[in-house]
């Protein structure tokens, strides 16, 4: 005889039974997941411990002044240093060597000057003159005697042979280089120059070396443009932000309203937008036709640091144009097909908006988010600074001539009275990278390993507290069974007391699988980088299968954790409990879910790209100029997309916390509308807690899937 097949009531557990003395979320609990919550304590406490350490071994100063050969900080205020904020290299075109690529070290002498020559001359030509020696002098080493001989000052390296016109690039001294028509280099308007020894040097040999002596501080000049863009437009940004939070609250405060009007509204304003950005991508993309250079491809373009090059092409907007219309299509496409289970979302919607009204509060729980978010970044970034400038400086062996100590590791303050001066006579010892070969030094990389781990797991736990905070408010509504008398006073305060005295530890171990996720996708992420150059195509693609299949997973964990912490709130169970029977009660009625929950969520991604789109627009004509009105008090900027990008990112991170208000109260309701249905049947004896309203939708839902089925 062949087994039953299982009903799906028995293959995913069993429906809830009718229980009169459940009123919502319990209150009599206990704490749950000690032994995670005990691991997270000490987590951090470790954490603490790893800042701290890094607090006191770190020197951020390494990021912001260059260094000379001494590894003195050139222009650090408080210093004798201080007046003198540039840095000069004695032989520019030694950065040319390999060794740069190799170590990061132009293998030349350094020091800091007050500002960078501007004019050809020879150490030879100076010493005839008083007024050139003494202009000279200020770009040799201190205390050099300017009476002796060019050969001595030149053998004992104290100042450079010859100078040549240079500019301030990231507060290093670089040769003045331009390219003319026809790509001749010419350096003080001059395609060659003679040294010292009677040669003629190339400009074009100066350009090659100014670009290997920038391999490093290329990436840091456009991180200096990005900083000075952000010291010059930070309070504005801060305008911006402000803003984006009034217009997400006002529009929330709409939506509590008139949730009907507003959704419908948030849709029509969301394809105007985005057709208002495909006709002003035309606009530009028409005003350059016929512009000189106009035509040149961005795979001939290339990377380059001034990103406002990009749009003076015409193909960088025809990619706008494409993406918008892409975008708009796809969005106008959805709503046309899920036209009927839009309705039925809308009336979901004006449910969460009558919770959200009797529970007003929640509206200002983001701010909670929001600060402890900020705090965990905060102490993230600051950690890591600390920890990548705790190195010490690290001197080596630098020489011109065959030497047995060259590239090897010396003390500045011994070495000319070592035996390697002796056997290499024009060896010096200079200033190389940051490194060390204490303990500490060499566990650097696990400590960034784990200011990164407990950074996600910080994160993750702030959302989740959030969460659990919320579920159990919105609960609280919910079973409630006269509204508003029987919801309990301060319901989300007395949610938030559970959260944190009953569930840290569930709220860690949820966390915990998030954070573990996220890590692996790091690390796969950088492995992805570093085999761009292989040619093992089985590797590359093994590697993108399990990209894609820890994003699914990522993507999981966080769906399931958030229906688990639902449970918890109400239940006050543990975690995996609280997962097994979220799960379960989603798969029971996995039919309603996918008719009603997701679609919910369109609808409010639909909400955060109006107030995204209206918040970027008008940040765009700000910082461009071309409001009339603001141009005169628009910041001067390298780059004016640096603000834009920034206000567009933050606006969007403040109106997902907000609708996330809305969208945890969407989930809450209908966990607890679901486990309504399994308990009551609507009679007089197990009356159903969802109102009139609610029940309809479930009709509604029902009538809308058999017309699609």
């Amino acid at each position: 005889m062949e087994p039953e097949e299982k009903t799906p009531e028995s293959k995913y557990g069993e429906a809830r039974k009718f229980d009169p003395t459940f009123k919502g979320p319990i209150y009599n609990r206990g704490c749950t997941d000690i032994i995670c919550c005990i691991l997270f304590i000490l987590a951090l406490l470790g954490y603490f411990a790893v800042g701290i350490l890094a607090w006191t071994q770190g020197d951020p100063r390494k990021v912001i002044y260059p260094t000379d050969s001494k590894g003195q900080f050139c222009g650090q205020v408080g210093t004798e240093l201080e007046k003198k904020p540039l840095l000069f290299y004695f032989n520019i075109l030694k950065c040319a060597s390999p060794l740069v690529l190799l170590e990061f070290q132009c293998p030349t002498t350094q020091i800091c000057v007050e500002k960078c020559p501007d004019k050809f001359m020879t150490l030879v030509k100076a010493l005839k003159k008083n007024d050139d020696r003494e202009y000279y002098k200020q770009f040799c080493k201190e205390g050099v005697d300017m009476n002796r001989k060019a050969p001595e000052i030149l053998k004992d390296g104290l100042c450079p042979s010859i100078l040549t016109p240079s500019k301030n690039f990231t507060r290093r001294c670089l040769p003045a280089l331009e390219t003319l028509k026809g790509g001749v280099v010419v350096v003080g308007n001059q395609t060659t120059y003679m040294d010292d020894k009677g040669e003629n040097i190339n400009a074009t040999d100066l350009l090659e070396a100014s670009k290997k002596s920038n391999v490093v501080v290329e990436a840091r000049a456009v991180a200096m443009r990005i900083f000075e863009d952000y010291t010059q437009s930070w309070h504005w940004i801060l305008l911006g932000l402000v803003i984006a939070m009034l217009v997400s609250l006002i529009f929330l405060l709409l939506l509590r309203c008139l949730a009907g009007v507003m959704i419908w509204v948030m849709i029509i304003m969301v394809i105007i937008v985005i057709g208002y950005g495909v006709f002003h991508c035309y606009m530009q993309y028409a005003s350059l036709k016929g512009e000189a250079g106009s035509d040149v491809t961005i795979k001939d373009l290339g990377l380059q640091t001034d990103f406002s090059v990009y749009l003076q092409i015409r193909q960088t907007w025809l990619a706008f144009i494409i993406i918008l219309c892409i975008v708009e299509v796809v969005i106008i496409l959805l709503l046309i097909f899920l036209r009927k289970r839009i309705l039925i979302a809308i009336a979901l919607i004006k449910e969460a908006s009558k919770a959200i009204g009797h529970v007003m509060s929640s509206l200002f729980y983001p701010l909670l988010t929001f600060a402890l978010l900020t705090l965990v970044i905060s102490y993230w970034a600051i950690t890591a600074v600390f920890l990548s400038t705790s190195n010490e400086p690290i001197y080596k062996v630098f020489n011109t001539t065959e030497c047995p100590f060259s590239r090897y590791t010396c003390d500045p303050k011994t070495f000319n009275s070592s035996n390697v001066t002796t056997e290499c006579p024009d060896a010096e010892c200079l200033f190389a990278f940051y490194g060390g070969e204490t303990i500490y030094h060499k566990y650097l990389i696990l400590f960034q390993f784990y200011n990164l781990f407990l950074f996600f797991w910080c994160v993750n736990f702030v959302t989740a507290l959030g969460q659990v905070t919320l579920a159990g408010a919105f609960a609280s509504y919910y079973w409630a069974f006269k509204k508003p008398d029987d919801i309990p006073a301060f319901p989300v305060f007395n949610s938030l007391g559970r959260a944190l005295r009953y569930h840290t530890g569930s709220l860690a171990f949820g966390s915990l699988i998030l954070a573990i996720v996220q890590v692996i996708r790091v690390i796969l992420e950088y492995m992805d980088q570093k085999l761009k150059g292989a040619q093992n195509k089985c590797a590359k693609f093994l590697l993108s299968c399990l990209k894609c299949c820890f994003w699914c997973l990522e993507k999981f964990i966080k769906f399931l954790n958030r229906n688990a912490y639902i449970m918890v709130a109400i239940y006050g169970k543990n975690f995996c409990t609280s997962a097994k029977d979220a799960f379960f009660l989603l798969m029971r009625n996995i039919v309603r879910v996918v008719v009603l929950d997701k679609v919910t969520d369109f609808l409010l991604f639909l909400g955060k790209l109006l107030i995204v789109g209206i918040v970027g627009i008008c940040s765009f004509f700000f910082f461009t100029g071309k409001f009339k009105v603001a141009e005169d008090i628009a910041p001067s900027l390298n780059y004016y997309w640096v603000p834009i990008l920034t206000v567009v990112f933050g606006s969007y991170l403040i109106a997902h916390g907000f609708f996330s208000v809305y969208a945890m109260c969407v989930d809450t309701l209908f966990l607890c509308f679901l486990e309504d249905l399994e308990r009551n049947d609507g009679t007089v004896d197990r009356p159903y807690f969802m109102p009139e309203s609610l029940l309809s939708i479930l009709k509604k839902s029902n009538e809308g899937l058999k017309t699609v089925d």
